[in-house]
């Protein structure tokens, strides 16, 4: 049959009866991603307006990559990031929206791998926006030295580390999650597998995994945060020093694009998982990951094509270019 999104049909597949502290428990091999049952009369509409999202989100980041690498002038350590953050999108929207237009049953080690693609490409986010920060903190405080302090050994190095920070990050929190026992219950309450409606179908005490996942975090994410803190607090007082208004706005401009890219992520982000767990309904949370899983995906090439005139004259001239060969052809 057809899947109908977001369905919330309960598939319960039972692999054994397992005794688990003292108790029989009906063992989940599959998991329902509930997501937004409960408004089945917006079904059709969120089906268009996701599968409009996921295409503009394709379309937008694969333009970056291909017009920043065919463009030689914009072969930088500030483009090079830019296209790792595209890649990275296209990556992490496709984790979580095809799903969503599909059928909603997914399998307990399916469940396991989109959580860990999905923190691994949230935390490799997080690093390589605070590499971007640093980047235009050089290019604004120290223009002259540049090229030498981010030579292409060390802005390579940079993207290196937020992939592999990323991976350690997204495999740490997803071993200490799935180690723990499943049963009955196999309903997600959520549009993907995230770690707090994942937790809250574990069998017994989950309070040491609950330490253990904000262990891992807060090894690796305050790294990142700082340096963005740190980059723009100098960029800052290093604009405010210069005395010609003209160049104040476009030491500005140059670092536009990023901050508003990092008010979306960051802030989203915190609005969900920095508050107090009875803030918000279950309905309110859904919503808010969807703002920062799939809209902010979709913005980022919005953001930096149209606020970027860079972007935007080398999109302009591949166009003039691969037109004047089709007509040489």
């Amino acid at each position: 049959a057809t899947p109908v999104l977001f369905s919330a049909e309960i598939i319960c597949q039972v692999e054994s009866r397992a005794q688990m502290s003292g108790k029989n428990y009906t063992r989940v091999t599959k998991f329902i991603l509930v997501g937004f049952s409960n408004l089945p009369e917006l079904q059709g509409l969120f089906l268009i307006m996701f599968l409009a999202f996921y295409l503009i989100t394709l379309t937008g980041n694969l333009l970056i990559i291909l017009v920043t690498l065919a463009e030689p002038a914009l072969h930088t350590p500030m483009y090079f990031f830019l296209r790792n953050l595209s890649f990275l999108e296209i990556s992490y929207t496709s984790v979580t929206l095809p799903k969503m237009l599909t059928d909603k049953a997914i399998s307990f080690a399916g469940c396991a791998a989109q959580m860990c693609f999905i923190l691994f490409l949230g935390g490799t986010e997080c690093f390589l926006l605070g590499a971007m920060a640093y980047d235009r903190y050089v290019a604004i405080c120290n223009p002259l030295h540049y090229t030498h302090i981010l030579n292409s050994t060390r802005y390579i190095g940079m993207a290196a580390v937020s992939w592999l920070s990323g991976l350690l990050m997204g495999l740490g929190h997803t071993s200490v999650i799935f180690t723990l026992p499943f049963c009955d219950s196999n309903e997600i309450n959520h549009f993907f597998c995230d770690i707090p409606p994942v937790l809250k179908l574990a069998c017994g005490d989950t309070h040491l995994n609950e330490i253990a996942v904000f262990a891992v975090t807060m090894l690796f994410l305050p790294f990142p945060f700082i340096l963005i803190l740190a980059s723009y607090f100098l960029i800052l007082n290093m604009v405010l020093k210069m005395p010609s208004p003209e160049g104040r706005r476009k030491a500005f401009s140059t670092c536009s694009s990023h901050l508003v890219v990092l008010t979306l992520f960051y802030g989203s982000a915190s609005v969900m998982y920095l508050r107090p767990k009875s803030a918000y309904s279950s309905d309110m949370e859904k919503f808010i990951s969807l703002f920062y899983t799939i809209i902010t995906p979709m913005l980022n090439p919005i953001i930096y094509s149209l606020r970027n005139r860079e972007v935007k004259q080398a999109l302009r001239r591949t166009i003039a270019r691969k037109g004047f060969l089709k007509r040489r052809k």
